[in-house]
């Protein structure tokens, strides 16, 4: 089956145990309960196929899934992924910033404040002292947003606003490498 289109196609249930998939397109296809070898789908297309498992998956597929969710704006489904990930190799700090910043996307700051004190701990155990510092200090803007001069109403929507500007302007270098699909 390798560099064959089944894209949409109905899978459910088939036994797929020793097929070659490399480079075969399943997109939207469905899945479900579908026979499959440990790393079968790695050289495939499967990104929104509905009935995998993440078991089915490696931690970089999985955090390559949250990069490419992440970089079209699906910021829910990047979340998940990443989530996955950080299940399968919890000590990958970059899973943890990646998914930080797809909270942040969705006004999750306190979620995202957590995560990046804990990959901030994880840098640090790593001998990494600056990017755990940036981490630091990014989750305490978010924990705290910037004081704000804006006339008019309560200021909360600008100081927010400010606070994660400046969280963005701190994991700069960061953010581009944690939702950068990594090298398989």
């Amino acid at each position: 089956l390798s560099f064959t289109s089944l894209t949409g196609a109905s899978l459910r249930g088939a036994d797929l145990r020793g097929a070659r998939l490399e480079g075969t397109d399943l997109r939207q296809a469905d899945l479900s309960g579908a026979l499959l070898d440990p790393g079968a789908l790695s050289r495939s297309h499967w990104q929104r196929a509905t009935g995998i498992e993440s078991i089915q998956l490696s931690y970089g597929e999985l955090h390559n899934a949250g990069a490419e969710a992440a970089q079209q704006g699906r910021y829910p489904e990047a979340e998940q992924f990443f989530g996955e990930a950080i299940r399968k190799e919890p000590s990958a700090a970059i899973s943890w910033v990646a998914r930080g910043i797809c909270r942040i996307e969705q006004g999750k700051t306190a979620l995202a404040a957590s995560d990046f004190n804990y990959a901030a701990s994880l840098y640090s155990q790593g001998g990494e002292v600056a990017q755990a510092e940036q981490l630091k200090m990014a989750a305490e803007k978010l924990s705290k947003p910037e004081e704000s001069n804006s006339e008019g109403g309560n200021g909360a929507g600008s100081k927010a606003l400010g606070g994660i500007m400046s969280v963005f302007q701190f994991l700069a270098p960061l953010a581009m490498k944690g939702l950068m699909p990594l090298g398989l």
